[in-house]
């Protein structure tokens, strides 16, 4: 009898995630924005004010690497940083008109991708979709707080 972990999945998510992104960056690149500069540039919009540290955990990377991206974002005028009134060590993080202009020109992008890579598939069946990934994204998530630290180095 087949189980539900009989089914591989990982590679085919992987590989929407990978044409997904190939197809938008595609689109994008006459913003001349790189992905990951996009993306923080959507958190901040969406964020106004943000630490440097707060956009890394958003983005899911590492405080320096975000600190490469603003600086690239600050340079092309997407991206201003302001001094934090409540500690003069730290900057916050604002987006700036130039960066509001390219906002909804991406984001309709991105509508646009949704709707051309969801054709032929209804909204119910979308949805169904969705719950089981988030699903799948709390079970991972779960692994975190209950593997010792031996396990996930096993695991590697």
């Amino acid at each position: 009898m087949a189980k539900t972990e009989d089914i591989s999945f990982g590679y085919l998510l992987n590989d929407i995630t990978l044409l997904f992104r190939k197809h938008f960056d595609r689109r994008a690149v006459k913003f001349g924005l790189t992905r990951a500069q996009w993306r923080a540039t959507k958190v901040l919009y969406h964020r106004e004010g943000l630490r440097q540290t707060e956009l890394a955990e958003f983005l899911e990377m590492e405080p320096i690497a975000v600190g490469r991206v603003i600086d690239r974002l600050q340079a092309a005028g997407f991206v201003e940083r302001r001094p934090d009134p409540k500690d003069r060590r730290a900057w916050r993080l604002y987006t700036t008109t130039q960066a509001s202009g390219v906002i909804d020109d991406m984001e309709q992008i991105a509508y646009e991708l949704r709707r051309e890579c969801t054709t032929g598939i209804t909204f119910e069946e979308m949805s169904q979709a969705m719950d089981v990934m988030t699903r799948l994204k709390e079970n991972l998530q779960a692994l975190d707080t209950t593997e010792t630290p031996a396990e996930s180095d096993e695991a590697e």
